[in-house]
């Protein structure tokens, strides 16, 4: 057992058609030895601790993670934002203890917690030839499944498929013109305005980091195909 925390349950399950993985630990942080300093003991715990849980994760791969009190579950979970493995640490995981803890006096790292990870591997290009797709192509599928929206864009395609996909979600009565296309443009130039993204070069990782900083109250998650 871990000197620094204690797991007492653990799940994983792999989710091969979106190249990801959901973790679920059960877990209590162990108090820190009298002559230690307690932020410091918690910082180490906690880098121990997803050190454990991401093993096999590579520093590329994009990390989503939810913290809850398992005793008070009617509190609202932790969240941290899907990022790079190589951009987690215990300070990020402190500053969000450190916030909750502000707000909500009944939260204690001590408890019992039960912290949900999920791991996207990104897609990499080796310069190979591309094989020919099984299957049917993504333009059928997306007359086929409600769950796929083919953007209807030449560029900003990034921009474009997010506002489309808000839309979406809040029944915007918008939502049908944008999927085609139509009006969405100033909203598209208005975003990228207001973000200062250049999406010249196409949108990767670090527009994405940008986007949903911009859009905090969304989770912006990202497939290889």
């Amino acid at each position: 057992m871990d000197t620094r925390f204690k797991i007492e349950g653990e799940i994983s399950r792999q989710y091969r058609r979106f190249n990801a993985t959901g973790t679920q630990l059960t877990m209590r942080l162990l108090p820190p030895p009298d002559e230690e300093n307690p932020v410091s003991h918690f910082l180490a715990s906690a880098n121990d601790l997803f050190q454990h849980a991401l093993q096999g994760v590579s520093d590329s791969d994009m990390v989503g993670i939810t913290i809850q009190n398992e005793v008070n579950q009617n509190d609202k979970a932790i969240g941290i934002s899907f990022r790079r493995k190589d951009q987690l640490s215990g300070d990020v995981i402190w500053s969000v203890f450190e916030k909750v803890s502000q707000s909500n006096s009944n939260f204690n790292a001590l408890d019992k917690l039960v912290v949900t990870l999920h791991s996207v591997k990104m897609p990499v290009g080796f310069g190979r030839v591309a094989l020919k797709p099984k299957g049917r192509p993504i333009s059928a599928m997306a007359h086929l499944k409600r769950s796929i929206v083919e953007v209807k864009a030449e560029e900003n395609c990034l921009a474009h498929a997010l506002i489309t996909a808000i839309a979406r979600l809040n029944k915007d009565p918008k939502y049908k013109s944008f999927r085609k296309g139509y009006k969405i443009r100033p909203v598209v130039q208005n975003l990228l305005e207001t973000t200062g993204i250049n999406l010249d070069r196409g949108g990767g990782i670090r527009e994405l980091e940008r986007f949903q900083d911009h859009f905090k109250e969304y989770r912006i998650v990202v497939f290889g195909a």
